[in-house]
């Protein structure tokens, strides 16, 4: 069953870099593959806070600008196109302080303000040309002179200059993207210590590699001279020691237990949050282990606890509805997300959550309660494929079949079926009012075309 912490596949938005990875390392490769993304309103809406204050300064506007999460358990975060940063789950459970997280996402907003993805692919292109003379040139010499060595030497070496100048081309990227992160921190008045404090980490990790490292062929600037400039221009600042923000600390811990909960091993979150632990976060951690790797209703009875420690923590009472949703219980899960929907009136994630369990009870008196959350849910957060398809399940209760359709529709289009949704769509703009919204949206989808 699906749930507010969820996984979903998408294609990587780099594919279009990628495709002309003859000018890139190989390590890039990787980045063509499909990802899984996850889905929480607790984490969606800390980074969402953390983001804020630095894409003002950038003059980015935060509602053109979404952070995704990754289902990837390595330190890491990126940008695929002008809106869109991703961030991996290890980053958020491998950050010990919000400061150290909001650095990483700082760089990355300074690289969608350099605007550095689009100017990368004219250099891709640039550079391209550049190679394939070179090596026209190494063909031309060896009609000239019979072959050789010599010809395949300078068709090689033309190749090289390509995947070399691009290189340096994406580490200079990488030191601007540095500088306006400092630029961004301290317009916000934060600490550039986390920053600091994670690429000193980071080049820990590098040393025992450095003695291989030609770092011409590295698209990051080496650790030691990137980390100096940092902490050079991060000293400066009025706000270097700066603590984080109490309450903010204490979200982040949260955050960080429950990924590392829902993504690592027993054993794993375990090491990380011993018995002698006895604070919210760890309490948060083991709740969630108690679901995963135990027993439900031990479950159920430590997040009453957590409950009971923090009443007006929306995500304690979301929580406990998705799992009592999840066990076959979706009568017992209304109170509580109806509960956290009070709480977090704003979060479209668990408004969708409530409308699976109001449809989950089977009681047709809570039909129209399920449309109203299920679509004021979307509304606020499209990009709910489980929500779509709950919503046509309530609509079909009730008869309206247009309806149903075109939230199928709707749905399969969110998962990337353009085909199948063309279909659902084409039947219910069949029955449907003319010009009316909902003929207006499913003709949205009938004219769509797949990008080429």
């Amino acid at each position: 069953m699906t749930t507010s912490f969820r996984h979903t596949s998408v294609a990587a938005l780099m594919a279009a870099v990628i495709a002309v990875s003859s000018s890139l390392p190989a390590f890039a490769a990787e980045r063509s593959r499909s990802i899984s993304l996850l889905r929480d309103a607790e984490a969606e809406t800390l980074i969402a806070d953390y983001t804020r204050p630095l894409l003002k300064a950038a003059g980015l506007g935060a509602a053109t600008v979404q952070v995704k999460l990754v289902n990837d358990d390595t330190f890491n975060a990126f940008v695929a196109d002008s809106r869109h940063i991703f961030v991996n789950a290890g980053a958020i459970i491998d950050s010990t302080t919000p400061n150290q997280l909001i650095g990483v996402l700082a760089h990355e907003i300074g690289h969608l303000a350099a605007n550095h993805l689009s100017q990368l692919r004219s250099e891709i292109r640039r550079m391209q040309i550049l190679s394939a003379l070179a090596v026209l040139g190494g063909v031309a010499a060896g009609v000239a002179g019979g072959g050789g060595s010599a010809a395949g030497a300078l068709a090689t070496g033309g190749m090289q200059f390509g995947q070399r100048g691009l290189l340096m081309y994406a580490r200079e990227n990488e030191t601007a993207a540095d500088q306006l992160s400092l630029k961004y921190l301290e317009q916000t008045g934060q600490s550039a210590k986390g920053m600091l404090e994670t690429f000193q980490r980071f080049a820990g990790q590098q040393m025992f590699l450095s003695a291989h490292i030609d770092p011409y062929i590295q698209t990051h600037p080496m650790a030691a001279d990137r980390i100096a400039m940092i902490d050079e221009l991060a000293r400066k600042s009025k706000s270097f020691d700066k603590p984080d923000d109490p309450a903010l600390k204490a979200r982040h811990d949260l955050v960080r237990a429950k990924f590392a909960a829902f993504t690592r091993n027993a054993q794993s979150v375990m090491r990380l949050y011993p018995p002698s632990d006895t604070s919210l976060a760890a309490d948060y951690a083991r709740a969630i282990v108690a679901y995963r790797f135990a027993d439900p209703k031990s479950a159920v009875a430590r997040i009453d606890a957590l409950i009971k420690r923090s009443p007006t923590n929306p995500y304690f009472w979301e929580l406990k509805g998705q799992i009592l949703l999840e066990t076959g219980k979706p009568k017992e899960a209304v109170a509580p997300l109806r509960k956290a929907v009070a709480l977090a009136p704003k979060a479209g994630l668990i408004r969708v959550l409530l409308g699976q369990a109001l449809v989950g009870t089977g009681d047709a008196k809570l039909t129209d309660e399920a449309i109203t959350m299920l679509t004021r849910g979307i509304g606020d957060d499209p990009d709910q494929p489980v929500g779509y398809r709950q919503l046509a399940i309530a609509y079909a209760r009730t008869d309206n079949i247009p309806m149903a359709d075109l939230a199928s529709a709707q749905g399969s289009f969110a998962s990337g079926d353009i085909e199948t949704a063309k279909k659902y769509a084409i039947r219910a703009q069949e029955k449907l009012k003319t010009g009316s919204p909902a003929w207006l949206r499913a003709d949205d989808i009938i004219t769509y075309k797949t990008p080429k």
